[in-house]
C-alpha cells in the first residue's frame, strides 16, 4: 500500500504543469542605459515569481556598456548565474548620417564593474538556441530597438515564430508621443527602421505595446519617492540610474510590455496587420489579414498599482 501511495505521488507530480514547476520561461532583449524605462521593465522581470528567466539580451548602440550595466544589477541581486548576451554594436540611428551611439550618463553606474562578465555567445545565437531547445514555451520581449531581432531572422528565418508570444515596446498607431491624436515615429522603430520592417513582417507572434498605451503610464513624484525610501539592492539601483538619466518624471514605456504578460486583464487588444514604412512610421493595413495583436488600452491606475506593489514588497539581494 505504502509503495502504491509513492507511486500515485509521483505521477501526480508529473502531471504539474511546466509553468507551476518553474515559471514561464522569458527572455528579455533591451536598451538599458538609454532611457530609464528599461532599468524599471528589467526589474519587473526580475521580481516576478510567474517568470523564469532564461537570458537578457542588449541591443543596439554601445551594447558592451549596456551588458555591463546588466551584469552589476544582476551581481547586486543575487542573480548573476543569469546569462547575459550582447548584440552587435549600432549607430544611434541606424542607415542615417547620426553620429554613433555614444557614452550614455547611466553608464557611470556600472563602470569599470568586471566581477560578472557577458557571454560570449551573440544574442542572436543565443535567443535562436532557447527558441530551438524550447518551441512554444519562450516569451521574449523586446523593449528597444530591434537589430537582435533583425539577426536572428538573418541567421534563423523560422525561429521567431517558435516563440509562445513576443511582447515588444514598439510602434505608434493611433496615438503619438504625450498622446498626441497624431502618430508619431516610435523610438524603437526609427532608431533602425529596417530592422524594424523585417520584424514586423516575420510572420511572429507579436503583440504590441505602442506609444497608445504605453504613454500614459508615468512614474510621478510619489511613487519615486516611495523607491527611494525602500532602501533594497534593487530599488536603490533603480534610483541611481533615474539620477544619473537626469530627466523628472519618466514614462514607464518599456515596463508596460511586460504588465502584458503579466495581467492581460487590465489591457484591451485589437488584430491587426502592422507594417513599417519609411521614416520609422508604424501602420495597420486594414486590408490585409491580422499577423499581430495591437494594444488598445490600459488600466493606467491598476497597473502603477501592481507595478509599485512588486518594486516594493520584493527583498532581491545577494546571499
Amino acid at each position: 500500500m505504502q509503495t502504491a501511495s509513492i507511486i500515485l505521488a509521483f505521477l501526480l507530480l508529473l502531471s504539474v504543469p511546466l509553468q507551476a514547476a518553474g515559471g514561464q520561461k522569458v527572455i528579455f532583449d533591451c536598451d538599458l542605459g538609454g532611457d530609464i524605462d528599461d532599468a524599471f521593465a528589467l526589474a519587473l522581470v526580475l521580481v516576478s515569481p510567474e517568470f523564469e528567466v532564461l537570458g537578457i539580451c542588449l541591443d543596439h548602440g554601445r551594447t558592451d556598456k549596456r551588458a555591463q550595466l546588466a551584469c552589476r544589477m544582476l551581481y547586486q541581486l543575487g542573480l548573476e548565474q543569469i546569462p547575459v548576451a550582447m548584440g552587435r554594436p549600432t549607430a544611434n540611428v541606424v542607415g542615417t548620417d547620426e553620429a554613433p551611439a555614444s557614452y550614455t550618463p547611466q553608464f557611470h553606474w556600472a563602470e569599470d564593474f568586471d566581477t560578472v562578465k557577458p557571454i560570449e555567445t551573440p544574442a542572436a545565437d543565443f535567443i535562436i538556441r532557447m527558441l530551438r531547445r524550447y518551441p512554444g514555451e519562450v516569451i521574449l520581449f523586446t523593449v528597444g530597438p530591434v537589430p537582435n531581432m533583425a539577426d536572428v531572422i538573418e541567421k534563423d528565418p523560422e525561429a521567431l515564430k517558435l516563440a509562445r508570444r513576443i511582447y515588444s515596446m514598439f510602434g505608434s498607431f493611433y496615438l503619438g508621443y504625450g498622446s498626441d491624436p497624431v502618430p508619431d515615429a516610435e523610438w524603437n522603430v526609427r532608431a533602425d527602421v529596417e530592422s524594424a520592417r523585417r520584424f514586423a513582417a516575420s510572420g511572429a507572434p507579436i503583440t504590441y505595446a505602442g506609444l497608445d498605451i504605453t504613454t500614459f503610464v508615468k512614474l510621478e513624484e510619489d511613487n519615486r519617492l516611495k523607491l527611494l525610501m525602500r532602501q533594497s539592492p534593487l530599488t536603490d539601483a533603480l534610483c541611481g540610474l533615474y539620477a544619473l538619466w537626469g530627466a523628472e518624471t519618466p514614462t514607464l514605456f518599456d515596463v508596460v510590455a511586460v504588465g502584458m504578460a503579466l495581467w492581460p486583464e487590465l489591457f484591451s487588444t485589437r488584430p491587426a496587420h502592422v507594417r513599417v514604412i519609411d521614416g520609422g512610421y508604424t501602420v495597420i493595413d486594414e486590408s490585409a489579414p491580422p499577423n499581430s495583436e495591437v494594444g488598445l488600452s490600459i488600466n493606467t491606475g491598476e497597473f502603477l498599482k501592481r507595478v509599485m506593489s512588486r518594486y516594493l514588497r520584493q527583498n532581491l539581494r545577494r546571499p
